[in-house]
């Protein structure tokens, strides 16, 4: 694909430094998934934005980010303020997405973020840079799952494999390769992005842990980072998939479905299903 630009989706609550709070309960990592994103954003002088469509409380989130990207020593931030399609197109918006280095998309409802900002001048721009730019988009929760051309956008754990109990639409595009699922561990989501799979066999299934992310490089490679686990559901050679011929509500079948449980320093090449795994004795990213 030779996509120029870096995605680091992030499974959420990902430690942003602070003292208490359930948003930011972990302890602060200096070498913690943000500080990837600072680093690979072009270090503390880079341009950050940060956007928080998909909560209902951005100032709140907002200020969270700033405050955890100026513990990391950062001196460029700008939080952006896209409630309404209306403002993916103010010029101010659209100047800050042209010159910036890097991205972070917050979490919450991962469908304000396509209804608000899909199909807009500002997601043009963006994934324009992302194809053809150096630039980092990063997304935590729902801000990592928009990120595919497929997107979860909602549904029980509890009902998964019934059919018709996930929920799925159009992403932001910037990888059509994965479908996303946040949480993953936490929130025992394993039901719901099976099922996507089987709906969508052509794609790759990944669930991240919180505070766990994925560096992604030429959208077609990437790497675990952070402090938890990743699952990979490869639907490559599914058997008896009898999601077509069933009706809403009945029990799926799904053979064969191939699964990789990847952790801190591991890899997995997209195109060709390849796996590295970080040598014991090798230091963590």
């Amino acid at each position: 694909m030779g996509y120029k630009g870096i995605l680091i989706p992030i499974g959420g609550n990902e430690d942003k430094g602070a003292l208490s709070g359930e948003e930011n309960s972990l302890d602060y990592v200096k070498e913690g998934v943000l500080s990837q994103v600072v680093k690979l954003s072009g270090g503390k002088d880079a341009k950050i934005v940060v956007i928080t469509t998909a909560s209902q409380i951005p100032e709140e989130v907002g200020a969270n980010y700033i405050a955890a990207f100026d513990r990391l020593h950062c001196t460029n931030i700008h939080l952006l303020n896209i409630r309404e399609p209306a403002d993916a197109e103010s010029i101010e918006n659209i100047e800050h997405i042209k010159t910036a280095d890097g991205v972070m998309l917050s979490g919450g409802d991962q469908s304000r973020i396509v209804d608000i900002i899909g199909g807009s001048t500002f997601h043009t721009i963006l994934k324009y840079r992302f194809q053809n730019d150096p630039i980092v988009i990063a997304g935590t929760s729902a801000g990592a799952m928009c990120m595919s051309s497929e997107m979860i956008a909602g549904g029980s754990a509890s009902e998964a494999l019934l059919k018709g109990s996930v929920k799925m639409r159009e992403g932001m595009d910037f990888i059509p390769s994965l479908i996303i699922d946040s949480h993953f561990f936490q929130r025992g989501r394993f039901g719901r992005l099976a099922e996507a799979v089987a709906m969508h066999p052509h794609l790759l299934g990944v669930g991240i842990a919180e505070d766990t992310g994925l560096i992604i490089r030429n959208a077609n490679e990437f790497t675990v980072i952070g402090s938890g686990m990743i699952i990979i559901f490869d639907p490559s050679n599914l058997e008896h998939n009898n999601v077509e011929i069933l009706e809403k509500g009945t029990p799926m079948t799904v053979a064969n479905l191939s699964v990789h449980v990847l952790a801190n320093g591991d890899s997995f090449n997209i195109e060709d299903r390849s796996i590295k795994v970080l040598e014991i004795d090798a230091e963590f990213i």
